[in-house]
């Protein structure tokens, strides 16, 4: 069994019907592990989705539709868990909204959302999953942030405040659980081929990328490779720490 093996493990992946959440689930089923895969709603997609990691590679796999913002349906959602598998090993953050605005034309509605999805979604769930993963002997949660909320950018105030602050609740949480046998660390990706950037001007594209030293966008499995080893025991005392996955890029 190689360090990187998942085999008997039960990982929750929010936000992971596409992007940088479903490379991670496809990493994670590749290593063993059964895959609890999340969205707002029990989709077709997501279904689709599980049935295609059980058949490439024999994961156990459930859908679990629920709004991380809400903490009534983070608890069901746990809940579903806990009653199909009876455990919970490693919980990934990944649910997340991204909404620019220069500084005095930010929408009410938006900070709404962003902060409720990107910051209270990773509370809510942190608070929910740490029961069921200390119940289990201990494990690893995984919160996405990105390098706008380590180094902050023009006209991303309120992205850049939803995910500075799950930074510091990485730190928070892995100082309170690490005796519990949790550790809590945080993945801040860089320009990475999402969904999210799909609407990004040409030109704007094209100076993003020139920031990035390596020269090339970043794709999902870069991000993805990085979750399975803090999901695995290869990060057995790692905790509390930011790791870039950004390509060098200068923001």
């Amino acid at each position: 069994m190689s360090s990187l093996d998942l085999s008997g493990k039960v990982a929750l992946i929010t936000g992971s019907s596409r992007g940088i959440g479903l490379a991670i689930a496809k990493r994670f089923a590749e290593q063993g592990a059964a895959i609890v895969l999340n969205g707002r709603s029990e989709t077709d997609e997501l279904h689709a989705i599980a049935g295609e990691l059980k058949n490439a590679h024999g994961a156990e796999t459930m859908v679990a539709g629920a709004n991380v913002g809400q903490a009534a349906e983070v608890g069901a959602m746990m809940s579903k868990i806990f009653k199909t598998f009876k455990r919970l090993d490693i919980l990934v953050n990944n649910a997340g909204v991204l909404r620019d605005g220069l500084i005095g034309m930010i929408r009410e509605d938006d900070v709404a959302e962003t902060m409720a999805t990107n910051t209270v979604g990773t509370i809510n769930c942190i608070q929910a999953g740490a029961r069921l993963i200390q119940r289990a002997g201990g494990g690893s949660i995984i919160n996405m942030t990105s390098i706008i909320g380590v180094r902050g950018n023009s006209g991303q105030l309120l992205y850049g405040a939803s995910k500075g602050a799950v930074v510091t609740a990485t730190l928070s949480a892995a100082k309170e659980l690490a005796a519990k046998g949790i550790r809590v660390n945080a993945i801040a990706p860089g320009y990475i081929d999402t969904d999210m950037i799909r609407g990004i001007p040409p030109e704007v594209h094209q100076e993003r990328l020139e920031s990035v030293a390596m020269k090339r966008i970043g794709r999902p499995e870069d991000v993805a490779d990085v979750a399975l080893f803090l999901a695995s025991d290869l990060s057995g005392y790692v905790t509390g720490q930011v790791i870039g996955v950004d390509g060098g890029m200068l923001i």
